[in-house]
């Protein structure tokens, strides 16, 4: 299936009090699939109202692994929620990366 350059695919909009998150799957104009996350939270200055916006481009490359890694954290917050193997004396833990990466992966925005 082709889709044209920058189209937006599909798109999820989930609202949560003052925030509201955006799903974005769009593809690239070699037609790779990618999804942009936002949180949009909606603040009041001096009486005027503006949004704050912050962006994740999600590669195809790194869709699995993201999946797993949120996966695991939530299910973390699950088992801390029901008081299964949390310790107590740590307010926090980090588990290591199964892998190590020494440099980042050249990224084209052209491609976008």
């Amino acid at each position: 299936m082709e889709y044209d350059r920058n189209s937006e695919v599909y798109s999820k909009v989930v609202r949560a009090g003052k925030r509201t998150y955006f799903f974005d799957v769009k593809s690239t104009k070699s037609n790779d699939l990618y999804l942009t996350l936002t949180e949009s939270k909606k603040t009041t200055v001096d009486g005027r109202e503006s949004y704050q916006k912050h962006k994740l481009f999600l590669y195809k490359e790194d869709f699995e692994k993201f999946q797993n890694g949120l996966a695991d954290a939530l299910d973390m917050i699950q088992s801390i929620k029901n008081g299964e193997s949390y310790d107590s004396n740590h307010s926090r833990f980090i588990e290591k990366e199964e892998e190590s990466v020494d440099e980042f992966p050249e990224v084209s925005f052209d491609d976008l």
